[in-house]
Parts: C-alpha cells; sequence; structure tokens
C-alpha cells in the first residue's frame, strides 16, 4: 500500500498527557480520540455534554478532521454524538471539544481517558456557486426524501 500520511500538529492543552489520538488497528480509517476531564461526567438519559479532549490541532489546508461516534459506545450505551459528524477546519486552532448525547436508558460516567469519539482526516475542496435557469435532467429529477429505490 503506497499510501502518503498527512503531518497534524498537536498541542495539549491540559496536564493529563493522555495518548495522543491513535488507530487501533492496521485497516482503521478512523483515529479514536479521548476524553480529558477533570472530574467524570454523568450523561442522563437525553442529556448533552461538550466532552472536552485537552487537544488542539494544526490541520493542513485541503483537509478537514471529521469527529464520528464510536459504534460501541452507540450500541452497548446509546452514546452518540448530536452534529455527527462534526468538522473541525483546517483553521481552527482551540480545543476539540466532542458533543456526546445519552440517548440510551441509562446513565452514562464519561471517565478521563475515555475513548469517546473517532476522527477521520478528509480532503476539501472549494466551490464556486454559477446561478443559472435551468438544471442538467437526471433518472430522478426532483424525486425527493423517500423517493429513490421504489418501483
Amino acid at each position: 500500500m503506497n499510501e502518503k500520511a498527512i503531518t497534524i500538529k498537536v498541542k495539549r492543552l491540559d496536564g493529563n498527557h493522555l495518548p495522543l489520538p491513535t488507530y487501533v488497528s492496521k485497516g482503521a480509517s478512523g483515529l479514536d480520540i479521548r476524553a480529558s476531564l477533570s472530574k467524570p461526567v454523568v450523561l442522563e438519559p437525553g442529556d448533552i455534554a461538550l466532552i472536552p479532549t485537552g487537544l488542539a490541532l494544526s490541520i493542513p489546508q485541503g483537509f478537514e478532521a471529521q469527529i464520528r461516534p464510536r459504534s460501541g459506545l452507540a450500541l452497548h450505551h446509546g452514546i452518540g454524538m448530536v452534529n455527527a459528524p462534526g468538522t473541525i477546519d483546517s483553521d481552527y486552532r482551540g480545543e476539540v471539544g466532542i458533543i456526546l448525547i445519552n440517548w440510551g436508558k441509562e446513565s452514562f460516567t464519561v471517565q478521563c481517558g475515555d475513548r469517546i469519539a473517532q476522527m477521520v482526516f478528509s480532503r476539501t475542496h472549494r466551490a464556486k456557486f454559477v446561478l443559472t435557469e435551468a438544471l442538467d435532467d437526471t433518472e430522478r429529477g426532483t424525486g425527493g426524501f423517500g423517493h429513490t429505490g421504489k418501483e
């Protein structure tokens, strides 16, 4: 595999010295990112909380970091992200925060060092809009929500 890694500069914003985001397997596309907390955070069912990571990033221009929920937390505890996927733009230099929600039926405690989300880096493209009176025709046309896959 001839894959070139991008370089991400990381700044620690706290004294927790948690592991940096890591790939947990050779084929993983997302890096696990951890909660950096001074005390545990309890999420009751329906609660939303901004969980700090203690990290700030310098992402190269032309890339973004997408923050995604962890499937194990979702399946086993009903823990997700309100804004999934979250986006970290290349010009943002503040702390990465994860907006967790408890969609489960029981309280869930986030501890310092818990793996709470995944981070995936993707290329971005700038768009230029051109005003027009007509769009290209397609087979789908103006069929909206729930339109595809019907006979």
